[in-house]
């Protein structure tokens, strides 16, 4: 019971993080210029649009890594007109970039409220963090905001860092072209359009992502309990 009370949690958690992750893309693009997910209806908060694009990505694979790993990933999905893109290049960065900064808005908003949680000793810090418990409470709704809030936190952080990582499906292998001159910006676009690019990219970006993740993950939580002396 315990178990599906906590899978709830991060189900629900990771529908809305995934959601705001892809409307803030769409958002992005049709504000700069390419409307096409905008006409599609998936400038939404509305998970169930989001569902109906991407089942497995938003349902079968979230359940699954949580039934066999405890903590849930998966993916959803918005079009961008490719010719838009294409002509557009630093347009087309700051919309990949909006679908992380979605992430990292939730993770800053989870640490105040942690932070005011801690001030006001609702909640207390647990005798051992881990990925899904940074803070903790009696048990009752306290400890289910406390479980919530963590989980809010490290799972926005980790599509945050993942995402931003400069390899080709991500969205940070977009974010070179704000800087790269014209030129230079045509020649990384052929480079990454090579067949099996986005498989690779993803192989590479999951080998890595522990020795990214961890450090920063650290350093958040350390951020976190500066100045309360009964941290650890």
């Amino acid at each position: 019971m315990q178990q599906l009370h906590i899978g709830i949690l991060w189900y629900a958690i990771f529908l809305v993080s995934t959601v705001a992750h892809e409307a803030s893309h769409s958002l992005a693009a049709h504000k700069l210029g390419d409307s096409t997910a905008h006409k599609l209806g998936l400038m939404t908060l509305d998970p169930v649009v989001h569902i109906r694009r991407s089942p497995f990505g938003m349902v079968l694979v979230p359940i699954v890594s949580f039934i066999f790993s405890g903590w849930m990933i998966g993916w959803a999905s918005v079009p961008m007109d490719r010719y838009w893109a294409h002509q557009n290049k630093k347009s087309s960065a700051l919309v990949s970039l909006a679908g992380p900064l979605a992430n990292i808005t939730l993770v800053i908003i989870s640490m105040a409220v942690i932070r005011i949680c801690l001030a006001f000793n609702i909640f207390q810090p647990p005798e051992h963090i881990n990925f899904q418990q940074i803070v903790t409470a009696p048990m009752g709704l306290a400890h289910s905001f406390a479980l919530l809030m963590s989980i809010v936190l490290t799972l926005n952080l980790v599509l945050a860092m993942f995402n931003l990582l400069p390899f080709p499906p991500l969205d940070g292998h977009s974010l070179p072209y704000l800087w790269l001159s014209r030129m230079a910006a045509e020649k990384y676009e052929r480079f990454f359009t090579r067949p099996n690019a986005s498989m690779i990219g993803l192989i590479i970006a999951w080998n890595l992502f522990d020795y990214i993740f961890s450090p920063i993950h650290l350093f958040v939580i350390n951020t976190l309990y500066a100045g309360i002396t009964n941290y650890g």
